[in-house]
């Protein structure tokens, strides 16, 4: 899925539809402001035909200037203008092929959970109106949050938080912001298909922060806006971790630290681990302040426990990091993230490991 990240959309013309508006309104104002001849000498009758002429060309700019910025509303639609502001922002009025700029920013992925088999229930139109029913639910929360799509990706929707007048810790914290608004929608949204017998879906989130390149890519005929890096490969990468740890929003600990989140924002860490395609490990937290009170107090409780679990597996001292996960349980039977590192202990105690293991695991 990754790679269809990179697929163009037509932003040429976007720019040509701009111009033309442009041209338009110019030749618009200028015919507005002319002044038909009523000198003496010109018969009324041809008076009365030079403003005619007059008036229909008036009218034929004015239909061409309609029909223009209608154009350029549907293409808008295809590329984000935030990516326009952003250009703008660095010093540049054009969007020509190979632009590029390196900036900071936050990443969202979000996807479907068990979205192959839901699709598969459906004819192709049910299918289409359920994705674009959910793409209009998911939409409000991510502009609310001072965020924007970049693409749709199949079920996935792939979001960037760039506010042009925001600080970095203004960019981490929408997208944290965003990413419970997408919860409290999805939440909202099932309780609708509820009322029409449907089956509840629900999504997992990925969020990450950091360094990002901006720019244009394609061919002569065919150019798209795109984002690239490895910030866009770890939030792409936590959004699939989401099942494996039974969560709904993974996010990293560079987020939280951009987002200044202690006190904020309510979460726990969840693992210390090696995504694909990157060497580093990182550590990685489940948000849930969106949760059940209930669940929400237990999953606090033991959180220390987990976290100095964690420590002790990384040092390969497997007895101390056994037992600190065990008394973890005791505190929350039903926490799947605890059995979960407790598999992980006894797999990797009984695993012939590298000398320079840094702890992590590779998901």
């Amino acid at each position: 899925m990754l790679e269809q990240v990179l697929q163009p959309l037509p932003l040429f013309l976007l720019a040509i539809i701009v111009l033309y508006t442009i041209v338009l309104v110019v030749l618009l104002k200028k015919t507005a402001g002319l002044n038909v001849n009523t000198s003496t000498s010109i018969e009324p009758s041809q008076q009365s035909e030079q403003q005619t002429r007059s008036e229909k060309t008036l009218q034929r700019y004015k239909d061409k200037a309609d029909e223009a910025m209608r154009l350029n509303q549907t293409f808008r639609k295809f590329v984000p203008k935030q990516f326009v502001d952003h250009f703008a922002k660095h010093g540049s009025d054009t969007l020509e092929l190979g632009r590029a700029d390196e900036d900071e920013l936050a990443i969202l992925f979000s996807d479907i959970r068990g979205f192959t088999s839901l699709s598969e229930q459906m004819s192709p139109q049910e299918l289409m109106n359920f994705l674009n029913s959910y793409f209009l639910r998911m939409n409000e929360p991510i502009h609310k949050n001072n965020g924007f799509i970049d693409k749709f990706i199949g079920d996935a929707v792939m979001a960037l938080f760039d506010r042009p007048a925001g600080t970095n810790t203004d960019k981490a914290q929408d997208a944290i912001r965003a990413a419970l608004d997408l919860r409290y929608a999805i939440n909202l949204y099932n309780q609708h298909r509820a009322n029409c017998d449907y089956p509840p879906v629900n999504i997992g989130i990925g969020i990450h922060f950091g360094p990002v390149i901006i720019g244009t890519v394609g061919s002569d005929d065919r150019m798209d806006t795109t984002v690239i890096g490895d910030s866009v490969n770890i939030a792409y990468r936590l959004e699939a971790l989401a099942p494996k740890y039974n969560t709904d929003i993974v996010i990293s600990a560079q987020t939280l630290q951009q987002a200044e989140a202690k006190g904020l924002f309510e979460y726990r860490l969840l693992d210390w681990v090696r995504v694909k395609g990157r060497k580093s490990p990182i550590e990685v937290y489940e948000i849930i302040d969106h949760q059940d009170a209930k669940v929400k107090q237990l999953k606090l409780a033991n959180a220390e426990l987990i976290e100095q679990g964690l420590g002790y597996r990384k040092e390969r001292q497997w007895e101390q990091a056994k037992t600190h996960f065990q008394q973890a349980l005791k505190i929350n039977p039903d926490d799947s993230l605890v059995l979960h590192h407790l598999e992980q202990c006894a797999l990797l105690q009984n695993t012939e490991l590298a000398e320079d293991w840094d702890g992590s695991i590779l998901l």
